[in-house]
């Protein structure tokens, strides 16, 4: 039969129609280009480089400052032959970018992206001593990100996994594994993108975690079931892959009904079980007489004898086929299963738990690492946010690799792996040391050129507007960077959606440097982690002070005329406590004293700002969660651990007054860098002269 089309084209055997030739695949807006080629994702073009800002291995600090490093290294049981990474970025990018070194050589890949398109991502975190809490807004790259996920409904949340997921593939192993968890309502669609990219036929399983007990919201008038259930898709990069089977016990009643019989001297529990070999001559099963009954039997008749004489072979009375005896504490359990109701949620007593919000529990990614990767294995995750991947990886003996964009992130999981860090050493388990690593740029320069069309020169000028800055016309700017001058001070306005990084800062400072300025206010949405390490030692080199300043968000509000709040990064200043040498002949120690901090309180809810920006002037340090002293900090070295303290969820107490008694090694000038991160994230720096 043929047919006629609209344009008058006739489709049949000898003019087949388009579609009728297209294999079955789920298309979204984004997947091909305007001509119908397939996008491909310039991976290349990424491609950028890390820098290594911290380096953390705290056991082996704490040592160092307290001048025992040689017992140490004697007793330490740190595995050197890998350092684990932490990486702050956009996924996209940081995979991008560890392609160079990793490819082909991660062993698994658990992710938990994103998939609630509602989602509202801000949470309440605990600040001071007490336990009180504050809202926390999203950062303005997560604003960003969150946009770029969701800013086109599915089409775009699928476009986003589908570019990472690409790159994932790449960096596993020839025997590795993916395990991408996400919700009921994406599920089916996220595993059309992964059989598009791993093939259908590398498809394993499909687990459903029930992470709730019961769940309705029928009371207010909601019409649908209960949805307690997420789904974790599991895909392997090849027909081999590693693959450690788990059981779980048996339910008391199994036990009951199977493992009847218990023997009288022992006490132990068994079961009797078939002797006969099932298929009989077909199988190869051998046939004898034994016990007075010839069969095919499942064991060759040596073998038999020798159970037989172990006690293992029971025949209940003369003429019936003898059984096999098994034990119950001799079997591994259930084999499991793709459904997984036994592990739940992480409870709000659990001492697991850090406050964040999208927290998995230990137990469910114990399972997937133990499943899939041996001792010794590479494991990644990247969207890590609590850092639970990295902590159980650790203590399981695996390396690892985190990354994820938002700041709150990165900092929940440094802390947690600290502790973990000090928990193994304390209990003379191996542990590795691990780095902090941050992009050098989180890249938009594309987004602004084909999108935006120059509009950051407008953008500037709004943001010059609110600031009440003077707007200099770029034909008589002393330098492309110099976009303003408020009083004596010049002014730099960052692009729109971009992070201001240690490279801009270092042109800007030589750029008011060379306009004889000794002070230039930096505008921008975000800021590099560690920004503050560079701009101290820029203002030692070029004696220009770069004022930091978070650009609000509510200049974007329509109709705004008042401008908003501008709040210049964190506010630290700390002081070198010097000791007097407890002996002649030795020398001083030295500790840090916090002696003022103020947050930028940058991703507090506006209704709020007023008020909490009130107790910070009040009490700043109530909003220190975390900090840090390298006491001999170089400007071309990351920042190295020595000593830190940080409040826990239980333990809200913080100290002001460093207590690592760090001893230099001669007397001489030395520079300290102290690091401090808020209770929202946020982190800053400042250096001080030690004089010993």
């Amino acid at each position: 039969m043929t047919k006629t089309s609209d344009s008058g084209a006739t489709y049949g055997p000898h003019n087949p129609h388009p579609l009728s030739t297209r294999r079955t695949e789920l298309v979204w807006e984004g997947k091909y280009d305007e001509h119908g080629n397939r996008r491909e994702f310039d991976v290349a073009a990424l491609a950028m480089p890390m820098q290594r800002i911290e380096t953390i291995d705290q056991p082996r600090s704490e040592a160092a400052a307290r001048g025992q490093l040689a017992l140490f290294e004697k007793k330490t049981t740190r595995v050197d032959d890998f350092r684990n990474r932490l990486v702050w970025g956009d996924n996209k990018l940081v995979t991008a970018g560890l392609l160079r070194d990793f490819k082909g050589s991660i062993d698994l890949v658990y992710i938990d992206p994103p998939f609630d398109i509602g989602a509202d991502f801000s949470m309440n975190v605990q600040v001071g001593d007490e336990n009180d809490l504050v809202e926390k807004d999203q950062s303005t790259l997560e604003m960003v990100a969150y946009r770029d996920t969701w800013g086109r409904g599915t089409d775009s949340y699928l476009q986003m996994l589908a570019e990472r997921i690409a790159t994932m593939r790449d960096l596993l192993s020839p025997t590795g594994s993916i395990y991408v968890h996400v919700g009921w309502a994406v599920s089916h669609l996220v595993k059309l993108v992964l059989d598009d990219i791993f093939g259908a036929e590398r498809f394993l399983n499909q687990l459903i975690w029930k992470r709730q007990t019961a769940h309705s919201d029928i009371g207010q008038g909601s019409r649908h079931l209960g949805r307690i259930h997420d789904v974790i898709l599991l895909y392997t990069k090849g027909e081999h892959f590693a693959w450690n089977m788990q059981y779980q016990p048996y339910s008391e009643e199994y036990i009951r009904d199977f493992y009847k019989h218990v023997e009288p001297e022992s006490g132990r529990r068994y079961r009797l079980s078939d002797t006969t070999g099932p298929g009989g001559a077909t199988k190869g099963n051998p046939r004898y007489e034994f016990l007075g009954v010839t069969r095919f039997w499942r064991f060759k008749q040596e073998r038999m004898l020798e159970l037989y004489q172990q006690g293992r072979i029971v025949q209940t009375r003369p003429g019936t086929v003898p059984q096999q005896k098994r034990y119950l504490d001799e079997m591994p359990g259930v084999p499991l299963q793709d459904l997984w109701f036994d592990i739940p949620t992480v409870q709000p007593q659990a001492a697991e738990r850090t406050g964040y919000e999208t927290q998995k529990p230990e137990a469910l990614i114990e399972r997937i690492i133990t499943l899939s990767s041996n001792p010794g294995d590479l494991v990644a995750d990247f969207f890590c946010g609590s850092g639970t991947t990295g902590a159980v990886a650790e203590r399981l003996g695996r390396r690892w690799l985190m990354a994820d964009l938002g700041r709150f992130a990165i900092h929940t999981s440094r802390k947690r792996l600290i502790d973990l860090q000090r928990e193994l050493h304390n209990e003379a388990k191996p542990y590795r040391a691990f780095d902090v690593y941050n992009l050098g740029r989180y890249e938009r320069q594309w987004w602004q050129r084909e999108t935006l069309k120059g509009a950051d020169e407008e953008h500037r000028r709004v943001v010059l507007e609110f600031f009440k800055a003077e707007i200099l016309d770029p034909s008589r700017a002393p330098s492309p960077l110099i976009h303003g001058r408020k009083g004596p001070a010049l002014c730099h306005v960052d692009s729109i959606d971009s992070v201001f990084t240690r490279d801009e800062a270092t042109r800007v400072a030589k750029a008011a440097s060379a306009a004889g300025a000794r002070d230039c206010y930096c505008l921008a949405w975000e800021f590099e982690m560690d920004l503050r390490l560079t701009t101290a030692a820029l203002e030692k080199e070029l004696a220009v002070a770069l004022k930091l300043v978070q650009i609000p968000r509510e200049i974007m509000e329509k109709n705004r005329k008042s401008p908003p709040p501008f709040l210049e990064m964190a506010v630290l200043k700390a002081d070198a406590v010097v000791h007097a040498p407890k002996q002649k002949g030795d020398l001083p120690s030295v500790d840090i004293k916090l002696t003022k901090f103020l947050p930028s309180l940058a991703e507090v809810p506006s209704e709020e700002l007023e008020a909490i920006k009130e107790r910070a002037m009040k009490s700043g340090f109530d909003f220190v969660d975390f900090w840090a002293i390298d006491f001999d900090w170089h400007p071309d070295q990351p920042f190295n651990h020595h000593w830190q303290d940080y409040r826990t969820r239980k333990d809200r107490s913080l100290k002001t007054v460093s207590d690592a008694g760090f001893v230099y090694p001669k007397k001489g000038t030395y520079t300290a860098c102290v690091k401090v991160v808020d209770t929202f994230g946020c982190d800053t720096s400042v250096t001080v002269e030690v004089h010993v």
